[in-house]
Parts: structure tokens; C-alpha cells; sequence
């Protein structure tokens, strides 16, 4: 029955945390030396130039490339074009794209009715000019015309950017300093959010180098789909001076890499009301990918703040935002100079006449296409024969979807859950997992790169995002060739330590 949702039915979350711990209980699976052979051969021999040039990127950015989402094992691929459900690298090799630039391409890569616009945008006015655009308008209305609890919505250049004014504008509006986000979500790289990312219970062990740790002194961690710990950190916070938000990824941390129950939340939506703090929805991922009406219609939860993405310029550069209740929204500063208490935001490219135009166009697209919807029962297609593959040659891994968000958890490198670094010193837990956790790391990443050599480019080989361009066509020919890495798996008996 169509919903316009990319969800037909929500799976409950326990019987995915128990398939995953489950997997973590297991002997590491990954594709046999001989595979991983031909895959290194593939790519030394297949994509020689991709890993000429970025070689020499090496020289001049560090790592060798800008982005996080292009550091692929063995080296990176050097991609050309894009088109729909399709990418190609300057070797000439075709690729079925499931990574989507990261989630925001809903359409499709590269999706021409959008592009066209752009193109003709740019002849007249430029990418940017510094002055109003009617385009900020015309987003600003289409957003609020699919999503009415973003009342009022403010660009900006990023998701960081975002997260980053949302939170100001609830201490501003709260007057309350403390922030509680989910263990394992990503909330972009500011100071105050790199706190507890990918692994819930790290707290700032992993990746916090380069912060001082006062920068997330205000920052609280709670256990994923977890309603009792955040009400305890609520109520412990109001001794410390109140909680001004809670922040959530609305289908559990890492883009659902660790689902939440259907209620969670609502349940997360009359605690904030309870405690006097903000509800911050970050749908960086989900907004107009989850349907139309974002995960908060979905769910039917009326958040505070809405975080907005990528998608919001249609794929195209700087792009981000802050939709929600007037009430806050309008507390962010406009203008130059003002005596009146308001958040301060800044960004010179935010709301360029390019990006804005591109995400009042691609947001009519989507909702004229119904690409939400087919996006979801395309991911429900792959879902399913992902399963069945694994069911045919006996694989424990650990397939599941959100709709369009596929996760296809081979090795659960993702899955640690450090619980017990919630208490005071409980340090030894963590410290007998990770060398496990990062072989588990280095497998995910072998499997990844036999998915690239067979012509299938996923986001770290663990995570799948598909699109309006995929038809079924497009998803059996993809399965096809995932059948031809799933055959040659077998438990990993080389050594995985870096």
C-alpha cells in the first residue's frame, strides 16, 4: 500500500541488536585470500590512473583526498562521471552507486531536470553574488510546505553548521548549557559533538585528538533507543544547571547503523516537554529521503529544531539548515549588528542563489516523483536479496534497511557497544574489544574494496543508499554482482592487524 514513505513497515530494534551482537560473537568472515588477491590485481592493473593521480593528491592534501567518504582501501578511486544509478572513474570502469554522495541524491546522481535548472542559474546569475536570491525563498516556502513544523528555516553551509547554530539557539532560548546526544550519532565535527561518536560508550577516546576536553564538558552521552538512561542524565542535569537539548538521529545513530523502536521518538518528545529541554531532530540523512515529510513526519513527532543536509541544495555545494518553531528559529541574529540577545550565525556562502534554487528544485522533483517512496521499495528489493544470499551460502552477516538505507553489516565493526564506559573508570572493557573492533575494521574494508572490484561502490562496505534511479533492473544486475563476492567468503584466516 502506498504511503509516500520510503517505510513500509518498521522493523522493532531488539532482534537487530541481537543479529549483530550475534555477528560479533562469531569468527571474522571475509572474502579468501585468493579473492582479496584478484581484488588488489583489479585495482593495480583496472585502475591504474585513479591510483596515479591520487597518489600524487598525496603530495598536496592530506591523505590524499578532501572527503571522508572517499578514503577507500586500497587507494581511491578517481571518479569522472555520474549518472543516476551509475558512477564512472577515469579508468573508464562502471560502477552501481550506492553511495549516493552520502544519502542526499534521492533522484539520482547527476539527475537532469535539476541540473538543467542549475545550469541556467548559473548563465544568469552566477553560483553566488552575496545578496538575496528569490530561490532562499522559494526553499524556504517548499520546505515548510512538506515539513509545517519547520515554520521558519534558516540556511547554512553544512550539517556541522547547522548542529552547531541549533544548539546555540537552544542554550540561547533555554538558558540552560548541557546537551545530551545518542551514543554512536554523528552530529558533524564541532568541538562539542565529536563526543561518543560511532561507538556509544566511547566518550571522546577515539576521536576527540586536537580538542580540549572542556569543549565537550557540557555534553552528555545516553545508550541508543535508551528512554530510562536519558531520563536519568535529564534528571541528574537538572542539578547541573538544566539541559537545553536533546539531540537524535530520528532512525538511531549512524544513519540507523543502531536502530531505535517506532516510539523512541515520541518517547525522546514528551521527556524533552517533561524536563524544559529542546528537541532537536537531525535529519541530515532522512529529511526528504525518509519521504517528504522527513522522519519527524514518519514518526508523527513534532520536533524543535530540524537539522537539514546536502539535501537541501539538491546534492549541489553549501548546504545546510535550521528549520523549526518561529519561536526559535527566529533567535538566530540576521543582519549586521544587533543589541538584541540572539544567536549569532554566520556564513557567506550559506543560501547561495546555486544551492538554493537546486533544493527548491530538486525538493519539487522529489515530491512529483514520488522518489521517497521508490527509493524505499527499491532498498526493500535489495534488502531481500541481500538476505537471500547470505542465506545461500550460509553467512552470518546481518542485513536490514530503513527504506532507502540499506545495512549490510559483514564483519560488525560498528556494532561494539562500550555500554559499560557509561560508569565511572570502566576503561578495561574498551581497551580488550578495540584491537578485535579494528580487525573487524580491517575486514569490512577488504569487503569493501571486492565490492568496488566487482563494480559496486558502498559507502564503507557496510552501508547502501539507492535512489529514484534504481529500477529493478538496476537492483538484480547489483545483486549479481554482490552474488559473485558472497560466493567466495569464508572465515578469515589471514591476519587482520594493522
Amino acid at each position: 500500500m502506498s504511503n509516500g514513505y520510503a517505510i513500509q513497515e518498521w522493523k522493532p530494534a531488539k532482534p537487530i541488536y541481537d543479529k549483530l551482537h550475534n555477528l560479533t560473537s562469531q569468527p571474522i568472515y571475509c572474502v579468501s585470500d585468493e579473492e582479496l588477491k584478484k581484488t588488489l590485481d583489479h585495482f593495480e592493473t583496472k585502475c591504474a590512473k585513479s591510483k596515479e593521480i591520487t597518489t600524487e593528491a598525496k603530495k598536496y592534501i592530506p591523505g590524499g583526498v578532501q572527503h571522508n567518504l572517499a578514503f577507500n582501501y586500497p587507494f581511491p578511486i578517481c571518479v569522472t562521471k555520474a549518472n543516476g544509478a551509475y558512477l564512472y572513474d577515469i579508468d573508464g570502469n562502471e560502477y552501481y552507486d550506492f553511495l549516493q554522495a552520502g544519502g542526499p541524491t534521492i533522484l539520482g546522481s547527476n539527475y537532469a531536470p535539476v541540473r538543467d535548472k542549475a545550469i541556467e542559474l548559473i548563465k544568469e546569475c552566477g553560483p553566488v553574488t552575496g545578496l538575496f536570491h528569490e530561490g532562499e525563498l522559494l526553499l524556504a516556502k517548499e520546505i515548510n510546505k512538506h515539513m509545517p513544523n519547520c515554520e521558519m528555516f534558516r540556511m547554512l553551509g553544512s550539517g556541522t553548521e547547522s548542529v552547531m547554530a541549533a544548539i546555540r539557539v537552544a542554550r540561547n532560548a533555554t538558558k540552560a548549557k548541557r546537551i545530551i546526544k545518542v551514543g554512536g550519532a554523528y552530529h558533524g565535527w564541532s568541538d562539542q559533538m565529536v563526543y561518543g561518536l560511532k561507538i556509544p560508550g566511547s566518550r571522546s577516546f577515539l576521536e576527540s585528538h586536537g580538542i580540549p576536553s572542556s569543549s565537550y564538558g557540557t555534553t552528555d552521552e545516553v545508550r541508543p533507543n535508551d528512554l530510562n538512561m536519558l531520563e536519568q542524565m535529564l534528571k541528574l542535569n537538572k542539578f547541573r544547571g538544566g539541559t537545553a537539548a536533546v539531540l537524535v538521529e530520528p532512525v538511531g545513530p549512524e544513519s540507523g547503523t543502531r536502530p531505535v523502536d517506532f516510539d523512541y521518538n515520541k518517547g525522546v518528545r514528551q521527556l524533552c516537554d517533561k524536563y524544559g529541554a529542546l528537541f532537536i531532530m537531525d535529519e541530515v540523512v532522512t529529511g526528504f529521503r525518509i519521504g517528504t515529510g522527513g522522519a519527524q513526519g514518519y514518526f508523527g513527532v513534532v520536533p524543535d529544531l530540524t537539522i537539514f543536509g546536502k539535501i537541501v541544495a539538491g546534492g549541489y555545494p553549501s548546504a545546510g539548515g535550521v528549520g523549526g518553531k518561529r519561536e526559535f528559529v527566529s533567535g538566530m541574529a540576521a543582519g549586521v549588528g544587533t543589541m538584541m540577545k540572539r544567536a549569532y550565525v554566520g556564513g557567506t556562502l550559506a543560501a547561495n542563489p546555486l544551492s538554493s534554487f537546486a533544493g527548491y528544485c530538486a525538493i519539487q522533483e522529489i515530491a512529483k516523483t514520488n522518489a521517497c517512496e521508490k527509493a524505499g521499495l527499491a532498498g526493500d528489493r535489495l534488502t531481500a536479496g541481500l538476505q537471500a544470499l547470505c542465506d545461500k551460502y550460509s553467512l552470518p552477516f546481518v542485513v536490514y534497511n530503513q527504506g532507502s538505507i540499506v545495512h549490510l553489516e559483514c564483519s560488525a565493526a560498528m556494532s561494539y557497544d562500550f555500554s559499560s564506559m557509561f560508569l565511572p573508570a570502566s576503561v578495561i572493557p574498551m581497551l580488550k574489544a578495540k584491537p578485535e573492533m579494528l580487525r573487524r575494521k580491517v575486514a569490512m574494508e577488504q569487503m569493501g574494496a571486492a565490492y568496488m572490484a566487482h563494480g559496486i561502490v558502498t559507502l564503507a562496505g557496510s552501508r547502501l543508499y539507492t535512489s529514484l534511479a534504481d529500477t529493478d533492473e538496476v537492483i538484480d544486475g547489483a545483486l549479481g554482482k554482490f552474488e559473485e563476492v558472497f560466493s567466495t567468503v569464508t572465515k578469515c584466516t589471514r591476519n587482520l592487524d594493522k
